[in-house]
């Protein structure tokens, strides 16, 4: 009887033999010749950045998703996840330049733009990529982890334009740039953390697909653990940040579902004409601002029964405060 472990050797072997679709060789090659930093990568760098910074400054959805297509650093980064499995020097050196450069152009661009356009309030497309969760990190490894198979198996190639919308890289460049030309540092700091959780993601689970496709057995067995070694320790510390503003996500979900349970309750306000048109929620100190439109105005002391209810519900106490729309119901005369 066959023993277990070569069992399961075989089946590797097997599987390996079927992911594997491209030769070493071949595949390195094409990885190389990605990782150059050349004419034309620094092109669709710049292009890509422009596109993406100006359909960002217009708050328009359609402009950055075709500023995602482009993905000129989704190259790069596929070889520097090889080289780095194999213990390629020359590929590493080559991709990690790459990605550098195409880094430094991408801020670079977009403070440039940010500085010259001068305008001083960004829309949602900005502020919903200065706050990078665990979920974030999550949809990178899934979307690395096709780029990477995309690219042993060739028949898939039609995926990489879906992976790089899935998992920019450019946009959260573009938001660190045109918020630093404003001297939010804050969001620039978000950004920049959502770009290098994309970056890590998109590496680590290309890193996987090379591994278990077998392009990597017989190499070089300390470059490959030296690899994976930081990159698990990069990932490690992106997850303090990632967690905490993952945290704080479901915190605030948790609150606005709280606090539209609150105004829903007749018996405690005993009133339906509340309408909230959006929820602010500050930790720092504990405040939550809500937009509202009413028809008769609010009292202090139906404030302060909002608040003993947040606090009931959410276990620690938060100052609420409203700000109020006025509004008018107006019908039709009746007809006579």
């Amino acid at each position: 009887m066959t023993p277990i472990p070569a069992q399961i050797q075989a089946i590797g072997q097997r599987f390996q033999t079927w992911l594997a679709s491209v030769p070493i060789l071949k595949l390195r090659a094409s990885l190389f010749e990605e990782s150059q930093t050349s004419l034309n990568f620094l092109t669709l760098i710049v292009s890509s950045c422009l596109i993406a910074t100006l359909g960002l400054i217009i708050n328009s959805t359609a402009v950055i998703i075709g500023a995602m297509i482009i993905a000129p650093l989704m190259l790069p980064l596929r070889g520097f996840a090889f080289a780095a499995v194999e213990g390629d020097i020359e590929m590493l050196g080559s991709s990690g330049k790459a990605i550098a450069i195409g880094t430094l152009l991408g801020v670079g661009f977009s403070w440039l733009t940010g500085i010259l356009i001068g305008i001083p309030e960004f829309g949602s497309e900005v502020l919903s990529r200065t706050e990078p969760t665990l979920i974030d990190l999550l949809i990178a490894m899934a979307a690395g982890g096709i780029s990477g198979y995309a690219k042993v198996r060739p028949e898939l190639g039609d995926a990489i334009p879906g992976t790089a919308i899935a998992v920019a890289l450019m946009p959260p460049l573009c938001v660190t740039g045109l918020t630093l030309s404003q001297g939010q540092w804050i969001s620039s700091w978000g950004a920049f953390l959502l770009y290098l959780t994309n970056l890590l993601g998109i590496n680590l689970a290309c890193m996987l697909v090379y591994v278990l496709a077998g392009y990597t057995r017989n190499k070089n067995q300390i470059s490959r653990t030296l690899s994976w070694s930081i990159s698990a320790i990069l990932i490690g510390a992106l997850v303090i940040p990632l967690g905490f503003s993952s945290w704080q996500l479901v915190r605030q979900s948790q609150l606005n579902f709280a606090i539209r349970q609150i105004l829903a309750q007749d018996a405690l306000l005993g009133r339906g004409d509340i309408q909230v048109v959006d929820t602010l929620v500050l930790w720092d100190p504990l405040e939550v601002k809500l937009v509202v439109r009413a028809i008769d105005p609010i009292t202090p002391e139906q404030v302060g029964l909002v608040e003993d209810a947040i606090r009931t519900q959410m276990g620690q106490p938060f100052t609420v405060i409203f700000d109020v729309t006025q509004s008018t119901l107006v019908q039709p005369t009746s007809a006579p």
